[in-house]
């Protein structure tokens, strides 16, 4: 389901700044989803991990905005072989965790966290914007030439 607030967009002067919102299940990304959209941000809802790669492929995000409780059992392995996590900047959100009460050592890749009970729009959109607008580096995937020694 996707959420859209061209109102908002409209008003702000922005290009529209579109989100895959990511939870456990259907209720919080729903909720996620709607929070952003509120905001102004064009939004995919997703549940769970395993559905991203439809959404994205429709979705063209700039960001990810994933619930934190998902991303925290994410192994670094899983992170790098998901081909939307790996490439678009993904941004935590919790209604139970706080920044502070985070290990660094559980973040992985995450390019911001934003706790929900006490988040305004304005500091938010700011965040989302600035990992949008992040450069986007991927590898070639190119072989080195080999040489072969004849004896």
């Amino acid at each position: 389901m996707n959420f859209e607030r061209p109102k908002a967009v409209a008003q702000t002067g922005f290009e529209s700044l579109r989100a895959v919102c990511i939870a456990r299940h259907s209720y919080l990304s729903e909720h996620i989803a709607r929070y952003f959209a509120e905001m102004g941000v064009v939004t995919t809802e997703v549940v769970g991990l395993g559905s991203i790669a439809d959404a994205a492929n429709a979705a063209c995000p700039h960001v990810v905005i994933c619930d934190y409780d998902l991303l925290a059992g994410l192994s670094l392995d899983a992170w790098e072989h998901d081909t939307l996590l790996s490439s678009t900047p993904v941004v935590a959100v919790s209604l139970t965790r706080r920044c502070q009460d985070l290990d660094l050592l559980e973040v992985n890749g995450i390019a911001g966290f934003l706790y929900l009970p006490t988040l305004e729009a304005e500091p938010a959109l700011k965040i989302l914007r600035a990992a949008a607008a992040r450069p986007r580096y991927s590898l070639p995937l190119t072989t080195a030439p080999r040489t072969v020694e004849r004896g």
